[in-house]
């Protein structure tokens, strides 16, 4: 019988240890700082040397970072601190966590190649009421409004906005008269006081286009499309909602550069709108 010449060495320095367990030099001194492997004596040379049993505790640190352990309780656990068990269980519950998270963003990925960018980033009760839209019918201003909708009153508010825009993208008069009210709006700038005639005269305008565009939502059905929303926003969307700030301390964060006779511009539209459904009532 013949037997190899080759015999290993007591000890190995700290970049033969790391090419054998399949790390770096640099993750080892880690695991030296924080407790999870003891630091063994430097050589005459200044070097640190591993022993058999420094590799083993290495090997096993690897095989359990492969498994997902988190280093504090790879530490507990060599120090018996804490039960192994416990500490697989926290990181199934950790892994079925991550698994549910890259479901959605699968989803969403899905629903942006289906429905296309930035539309499909909005919730899929968005989406679904603007889809059948005609591209560029819908602008990037439409999407941005829906956007901070969204955030502040939730997908089922924003689906419900989605009505005014679905009008918008399929009656260009309507479209035409938008713009020119929000081009009049924007003229309201600091230099104009809020007293100004201009300020009710828009107004008066605002809330004559505001009620056509209510009309024309009611003529599309568009209305009876909104009833249903109320009827599948459910629970499934429970934990969204519960993610959801309040609408005051939403609009109390999101700033916009009104002057002032714009905002009075804006309250007054909205008198006159709550006058004339109380009229109509």
């Amino acid at each position: 019988m013949t037997y190899s010449s080759v015999m290993p060495p007591r000890q190995v320095k700290i970049g033969d240890a790391a090419v054998f367990v399949g790390t770096t030099p640099r993750a080892i001194r880690h695991y030296h700082q924080i407790g999870l492997l003891p630091e063994p004596e430097r050589g005459v040379d200044g070097r640190r040397r591993y022993g058999y049993d420094d590799m083993i505790r290495l090997l096993w640190i690897r095989k359990m970072a492969e498994a997902g352990i988190s280093l504090d309780d790879m530490r507990a656990a060599f120090e018996e601190t804490r039960d192994i068990g416990e500490v697989l269980g926290r990181l199934e519950e950790t892994l079925a966590a991550q698994e549910a998270g890259i479901k959605r963003q699968r989803a969403a990925i899905q629903r942006l190649q289906a429905v296309g960018s930035p539309l499909g980033l909005l919730s899929e009760l968005v989406t679904d009421r603007l889809g059948h839209l005609p591209p560029g019918t819908l602008r990037t201003a439409d999407l941005d409004a829906l956007l901070v909708t969204e955030r502040v009153f939730g997908p089922l508010g924003a689906a419900i906005q989605a009505s005014v825009f679905i009008v918008l993208a399929t009656h260009p008069d309507l479209r035409a008269e938008q713009d020119r009210l929000d081009a009049a709006e924007a003229a309201l700038d600091d230099r104009v006081e809020p007293e100004d005639p201009r300020v009710e005269e828009l107004a008066v305008q605002r809330c004559a286009h505001q009620m056509a565009l209510e009309r024309a939502v009611e003529a599309a059905g568009l209305d009876a499309a909104e009833e249903k929303l109320f009827e599948i926003y459910d629970a499934d969307l429970t934990e969204e909602k519960d993610t959801q700030m309040s609408a005051f301390e939403s609009v109390t964060k999101m700033p916009y550069d009104l002057s002032s006779a714009r905002k009075r511009c804006m309250e007054r539209t909205a008198q006159l709108l709550a006058d004339a459904h109380f009229a109509d009532d």
